[in-house]
Parts: C-alpha cells; sequence; structure tokens
C-alpha cells in the first residue's frame, strides 16, 4: 500500500509525518474523505471546494488543488480496489507545542484504504450532548474529531452505527459523520446548515436531486417522523430502522427508498457532479 507525503508516493509502512505536527498536537487540521469506485472518485470537486472553505475558515493557506488531484489519483492507482475510503488531510504542519502555528508550511497527506456498501438501514442513538451553533469552527471539516469519537463509541455500545446531535437551542443537528433527514406528511427535510451542521457533500446532492427542505427541526421530530434517512460519503442514502427506543419496523420507507433510488441512479451517471 502506498500513500501520498510530501509531494510524492511513499510506502504506508515507512510514511512518517513529525511528531510536532500541528495536526496531531493540537487537532489543527483539515480533511475530506471522498468515495472511489474502481479507482474513481466521487464528487471531487465538491469536496476539495469544501476542503478550500474549511482551510480558508481555519486561517490555512489554501491548499494546492492541483497537487490534490495529482495525490489522489497517483494513490487510486497504487492501490486498486473496487470501493475505497479516500482521505485527504491537510494540516498546519511542524509547529510549537502550543497554538501558536509554526513556519514550516502544511501537510498534506493522502491515503485510501478499504471500504464495502453500507447497509440499507441502520440503528441510531442521541446523545446529550450538543453542538455549537456558534463556534469558531462550525461548519468546517476539521479534524478536531475527539467529540465525535466519544459520541460514536457510545452508539456502538448500544448496537447502533450513529449518534445524533442537537444544537445548543434543542434544534435537530447532524451525526458524528452523517447528515440527517426526516420524512413528515410525504415531504422530505433536513437542518439547516445555521443549526450548526456540517454541509455535507452528500446532503447536498440529496437535497437537490429529491427537493428536500432545509427545515429548522427540535430534536424530538425524531420521536415521531414518518421516516429517517441519513446521508454521508461511504453510506450514500441510509434508511434509520430505530432512533434510541423507537423501532421504524418498515425501513427504508417509500420516501427513502425513493431517495436512495435516484441517488444512485443520478450518482450512477455522472461522477463529478
Amino acid at each position: 500500500m502506498k500513500l501520498w507525503l510530501d509531494g510524492g508516493l511513499q510506502d504506508i509502512e515507512t510514511a512518517r509525518v513529525s511528531v510536532f505536527d500541528h495536526g496531531l498536537t493540537v487537532g489543527d487540521g483539515i480533511f475530506e474523505t471522498v468515495k472511489a469506485v474502481d479507482g474513481r472518485p466521487f464528487a471531487l470537486t465538491r469536496h476539495l471546494d469544501r476542503l478550500t472553505r474549511s482551510a480558508r475558515g481555519l486561517g490555512l493557506p489554501d491548499p494546492d488543488l492541483d497537487e490534490v488531484r495529482r495525490a489522489c489519483t497517483a494513490v487510486l492507482a497504487a492501490n486498486p480496489m473496487s470501493l475505497g475510503r479516500l482521505r485527504i488531510t491537510y494540516t498546519g504542519g511542524h509547529g510549537p507545542l502550543g497554538s501558536d502555528r509554526g513556519e514550516h508550511g502544511p501537510t498534506l497527506v493522502v491515503a485510501l484504504g478499504d471500504s464495502a456498501r453500507r447497509p440499507d438501514s441502520t440503528a441510531v442513538i442521541t446523545v446529550p450532548w450538543t453542538r455549537n451553533e456558534r463556534g469558531a469552527v462550525t461548519g468546517l471539516k476539521t479534524t478536531s474529531y475527539a467529540e465525535n469519537v466519544v459520541a460514536l463509541a457510545r452508539a456502538r455500545e448500544q448496537g447502533a452505527s450513529e449518534a445524533l446531535f442537537g444544537n445548543t437551542v434543542g434544534r435537530l443537528c447532524e451525526g458524528t459523520g452523517s447528515n440527517v433527514f426526516v420524512v413528515l406528511g410525504g415531504e422530505i427535510h433536513t437542518p439547516p446548515l445555521a443549526s450548526g451542521c456540517l454541509a455535507g457533500v452528500t446532503r447536498a446532492l440529496v437535497a437537490e436531486w429529491t427537493g428536500a427542505k432545509e427545515t429548522d427541526l427540535p430534536l424530538g421530530v425524531l420521536e415521531d417522523a414518518d421516516e429517517i434517512f441519513l446521508t454521508s460519503t461511504l453510506r450514500d442514502v441510509q434508511a434509520v430502522r430505530r432512533v434510541d427506543d423507537r423501532q421504524l419496523p418498515d425501513a427504508p420507507g417509500p420516501v427513502t427508498a425513493k431517495a436512495m433510488r435516484v441517488f444512485d441512479e443520478r450518482a450512477g451517471d455522472d461522477l463529478d457532479p
């Protein structure tokens, strides 16, 4: 296996990043996860646009997108697989043991891991912790994921694959690595970006292709929504069959099933929508 680091391909076993890299010491970094099907990335342009937005939001230099594209192409060619998780990580680089950045410039790593198609439905839980819709890094896809690690561990303990957050004012927000949609009276709704959720690439495509509405929703909507589904790079569209103790035995319901079909068809027609 090979990854991209320091401007070229390196063996995974010997590739090294400094222990003083700001991405390690203070979580000063951003990333994107891109689905790769038979060596071809999906929606790469949208992911790179968001990578640049996240870099600017964090005060990092704009990434060299030509290099990132070269890196993705090289890593995919060097590691053939039918379905992969292409991970682009961009950090503040070598820095001091504190929050101030150093002068060495950013670090870029592109790596690939094997993946598998998700089940059509899954279980989720809600957690008591909140997303801060007014934080300094709200809406940025940063490497500061400890909060998500803790929440996802709790979900796994309860037989679920995802944990859903409300925000500080009790509105539905997002999952640890997914966006959430609910079906009410046959219409699809998803929390607005103002809720503090990430502007998911799959979220945007699903909203565009299904006509889903951005709606400010109470966290309690999960207790009575007709259908619930998640979206993310590797889940695509995935129905929710259980939220906490509430069962949705018919998942995927008809609206969710249609959204799944539409996404599969549209994504199959255009790998860079």
